[in-house]
């Protein structure tokens, strides 16, 4: 008897499907690790002037504002402050 492509394609769906839930022995006992974060709250910088065109630029700033961190967001290239609410 000949195998079709169809049993072909389903023994490689199976397969993957048993590769992506991942063996439980292999993958910790089979208990999925959380990490538990703050939620962080984000404020347009006070002192960024200008167009945000280096996140590091903004950070720095930021962080002179007492925030611990910083990045250009949206289309007008803004500089938001993060920091734990």
């Amino acid at each position: 008897m000949g195998s079709s492509p169809r049993s072909y394609a389903a023994a490689i769906l199976f397969v993957m499907l048993f590769i992506s839930t991942g063996l439980p022995s292999e993958m910790g006992g089979g208990v999925r690790k959380m990490v538990a974060e703050g939620r962080m709250c984000d404020s347009q910088s006070h002192k960024f002037r200008g167009p945000c065109l280096r996140d590091s630029n903004c950070k720095t700033v930021c962080e002179g504002e007492g925030f611990h961190d910083g990045d250009c967001q949206g289309v007008r290239r803004r500089c938001f402050c993060r920091k734990p609410c």
